[in-house]
């Protein structure tokens, strides 16, 4: 028993010891012409996966789109339309498009990272509505998107307004280190436990 108390301070040491890991949140979407307003007759699909850091306040964004019927002009995020999953927004992202975003293309995927503790990652528009800070407007982009009012959307020569588009929600991220550690722990504490009962 002694032997298994040394072990399990040694565990729950070294997972006080980890650097505090960031908060992420994710945030993922399939995207389509119907889910467009008003609707798109296009057969095209995409989807998008967005990733914030609340402490390196940092956007990194992930997309694919395949079979669009024009090609490529801009893509952001827009938000925050007044009911959730519905409606439209203006965009609140990287005025005009994500920087490096395929333009003249019908199929493509981009990924990128922003820093979104500077002012040009947003819109005019949009940090006017969150208190004319960078600081406002990524706690504001952050609770629409919780809200479900956020959307990604990709627009085209085909669809300026945009030819898909999804609404963005939210998904776990993978548990960090420490997590992991720390479940591994409590799984050793129980079957230790268990054993002993049953010596």
């Amino acid at each position: 028993m002694r032997h298994f108390t040394r072990l399990a301070v040694a565990l729950l040491a070294t997972v006080l010891a980890l650097p505090a890991s960031a908060a992420t949140m994710v945030f993922f979407t399939t995207m389509d012409g119907p889910s467009e307003s008003p609707p798109v007759a296009s057969p095209a699909t995409g989807s998008a996966r967005v990733t914030f850091d609340d402490v390196a306040l940092t956007m990194k964004v992930q997309a694919a789109f395949d079979d669009l019927v024009g090609t490529t002009t801009v893509a952001h995020v827009h938000c925050c339309t007044a009911v959730p999953g519905a409606e439209t927004a203006g965009v609140a992202t990287q005025p005009g498009t994500f920087p490096g975003w395929p333009a003249g293309v019908a199929s493509g995927s981009y990924e990128s990272t922003f820093d979104m503790s500077v002012p040009a990652s947003y819109t005019e528009a949009f940090l006017t509505a969150n208190g004319g800070t960078a600081a406002g407007a990524f706690a504001g982009l952050l609770a629409g998107l919780e809200a479900g009012r956020g959307y990604f959307n990709v627009h085209t020569t085909f669809a300026p307004g945009g030819e898909i588009r999804g609404f963005l929600a939210r998904v776990e991220p993978v548990p960090e280190p420490g997590s992991l550690l720390l479940m591994g722990l409590g799984l050793l504490i129980l079957a230790l436990a268990t054993r002993r009962r049953s010596d």
